[in-house]
């Protein structure tokens, strides 16, 4: 409905909406003077030796292409989206955020009048895999998670029994797993399935050598201006500044 409403909003606007299509830099110079590329991010690659292995994946991978994860992950990074790949990867069947009496089962809260403070012994259903969160900062993980909910993202990964490791070395990944060190020590092998990279972005500027050569002048805005530390709030400001302006 939102999704709608927005296109809805557009066209009134008398704004041309092209949806399916990928943009090439010739296209665009035949119509165009000014690009505004907002085109957003892509996974930034690790240089770890056996990056290319069968076994790893990217966060895409798991989340949009919904690629078959087994049964023992090891999660590189420990930022929103490593979180967000952990919660995933550690539900199965209907998710408690979309089922509130899994929901309230999950974190102790019952509607019977006779329970003192509506509380109830939680239920949380076990993580259908072994999930190992690990990062190369010897710091708290999730440190940077926003402060009024992070400490739930912490807690429903803790009460899954998903392991968490900081100070980490990241070593070689082979047909044994991930290898790996922490604090230094002797390297140790995670027996894993799969390693799923979640360290962060890079921003995605395909079209813009292109435009450039083309003579045409490009405005990044949103996660193609900064990948890090993405933030929807200063995304929206600069694409409203930018329209103000144009």
């Amino acid at each position: 409905e939102t999704l709608r409403y927005f296109r809805r909003q557009i066209e009134l606007t008398g704004v041309k909406l092209v949806l399916n299509h990928r943009a090439s830099a010739a296209q665009l110079q035949s119509s165009f003077e000014v690009v505004v590329l907002a085109t957003g991010v892509s996974p930034r690659v690790l240089d770890i030796d056996g990056i290319d292995h069968e076994k790893v994946l990217s966060y895409l991978d798991v989340l949009r292409d919904e690629k078959t994860v087994g049964a023992s992950v090891a999660i590189i990074g420990a930022g929103g989206i490593g979180f967000d790949t952990a919660e995933y990867l550690a539900h199965e069947g209907v998710s408690p955020s979309t089922d509130v009496a899994l929901f309230n089962a999950e974190w102790g809260i019952t509607i019977d009048p006779n329970a003192a403070g509506g509380t109830a012994p939680a239920k949380v259903h076990p993580s259908p895999r072994q999930i190992t969160m690990l990062q190369r900062k010897n710091a708290k993980l999730g440190d940077n998670l926003g402060k009024t909910t992070g400490w739930i993202h912490r807690t429903q990964l803790k009460n899954k029994r998903v392991e968490m490791h900081g100070d980490a070395k990241y070593l070689k990944i082979d047909d044994a797993g991930l290898h790996v060190s922490f604090g230094g020590l002797a390297p140790v092998t995670l027996a894993v399935d799969n390693v799923v990279i979640c360290a962060g972005q890079e921003p995605l500027l395909d079209l813009q050598a292109g435009l450039t050569e083309l003579g045409i002048e490009t405005l990044l805005i949103g996660g193609a201006f900064k990948a890090s530390e993405l933030d929807a709030k200063g995304a929206i400001e600069q694409s409203s500044r930018l329209a103000a302006a144009i």
